[in-house]
């Protein structure tokens, strides 16, 4: 697995592919077509091969943390290997950060866990003078990640999920958490709840989640990009929530996969709706997309799937974009950018534990964005 810092950084960014032609002002863009390629043979006869223009334009996105690892990788292929005229960089603000600077114009792109609202969009379209796509790019897992001293196996049903995040089991050594872990040695300890403390595209999946399994969650707590937690320590994005759980013993709290698994951070196996316990992985998230049906502006939810093997807390993440753009340069480099990494990127989101989007729907968002302009 390519080593990355999540952990120490707050933001994410990433400004690279330096090598194209300088424009005056900041964030200009220019197009360089390239010349014909001509090829004699040996027998004198000339080709002539169009090739096609170069694209050269800077981009600015913000939003999510959680596919925030994916999208480093990503950019750095894209920008250094596929297209080095095209500059890039993206910020890991949360998903409230991203599609509100998405709303204000002040990025290209947005990047959110959450899709979103209705009235957002309005407000977004007639803002911007034109329509705004989700566009999914991964599904992955948020864990129930624990710092527990000689625990590194936990199982929780959906009440002791609920409850936990409550506040209304306290101890480690609750009996209800005894008896879903028979042989784990439970201590006499008190529990440490860990959350986020921005708008969070990560916190409204988790939130879903638990509204989905608790009417009791529902009336108490809701759903939400943020909502009033009944207890616990908030953390800044994925990585500040990691942090929290690392250095707090007795902790447990909720971040995306790729976090837990970069800093060894144990995580829970949670029953699924069909009552099988099911551990976070590729293959458990890719199975909460079975039986999914994506409506026309894909505008969906992973949670609580049908599927006997699906990890239950399972989320797309969406890049944010206009069907028109200003800068039809920046429109290319955007839409190129999204292309390859929807047809070439898979290795590489799976290297990192995201799930690629299913066949049928990828083909469907290739659709959409051939409107791009």
């Amino acid at each position: 697995m390519r080593k990355r810092s999540i952990i120490i950084v707050l933001a994410l960014v990433l400004a690279v592919g330096l090598v194209g032609v300088l424009t005056a002002g900041c964030g200009g863009t220019t197009t360089t077509t390239q010349a014909p390629a001509t090829t004699t043979t040996a027998g004198g006869e000339t080709t002539t091969t169009e090739t096609k223009p170069e694209l050269n334009a800077s981009l600015n996105g913000a939003g999510a943390t959680f596919p925030a690892p994916l999208y480093l990788e990503w950019i750095g292929e894209f920008t250094q290997k596929v297209e080095p005229g095209v500059r890039m960089n993206y910020q890991g603000i949360g998903s409230g950060g991203g599609i509100q600077q998405f709303m204000q114009m002040t990025v290209d792109f947005g990047g959110t866990d959450a899709p979103m609202k209705d009235e957002e969009i309005a407000e977004a379209e007639a803002e911007a003078g034109a329509k705004v796509m989700h566009i999914p790019t991964v599904f992955g897992a948020v864990t129930v990640a624990f710092n527990l001293q000689g625990v590194d196996e936990l199982k929780l049903d959906q009440d002791t999920s609920v409850d936990i995040f409550l506040g209304e089991i306290t101890k480690w050594n609750d009996p209800r958490l005894v008896a879903l872990n028979e042989g784990v040695d439970l201590p006499d300890q008190g529990i440490q709840i860990c959350h986020r403390s921005d708008s969070s595209g990560t916190t409204d999946i988790f939130t879903n989640y638990l509204t989905a399994i608790s009417d009791k969650w529902a009336d108490k707590v809701g759903k939400g990009k943020e909502v009033q937690w009944p207890v616990g320590l908030g953390g800044q994005g994925n990585d500040g929530v990691t942090a929290l759980i690392l250095q707090s013993p007795g902790s447990i709290g909720y971040v995306e996969l790729s976090y837990a698994l970069e800093s060894n951070l144990p995580t829970a196996t949670l029953k699924n709706k069909s009552g099988n316990f099911i551990k976070p992985s590729l293959e458990s998230t890719s199975a909460a997309a079975v039986g999914i049906t994506y409506p026309d502006d894909l505008r969906f939810s992973l949670v609580d799937g049908e599927g006997p093997e699906a990890y239950p807390i399972v989320g797309a993440t969406w890049v944010l974009v206009y069907d028109k753009m200003s800068d039809p340069a920046k429109a290319a480099a955007l839409q190129a950018f999204l292309v390859w990494a929807l047809t070439e990127g898979d290795a590489l989101a799976k290297e990192l534990n995201y799930a690629p989007l299913p066949d049928e729907l990828e083909a469907v968002v290739l659709d959409k964005l051939s409107t791009m302009q």
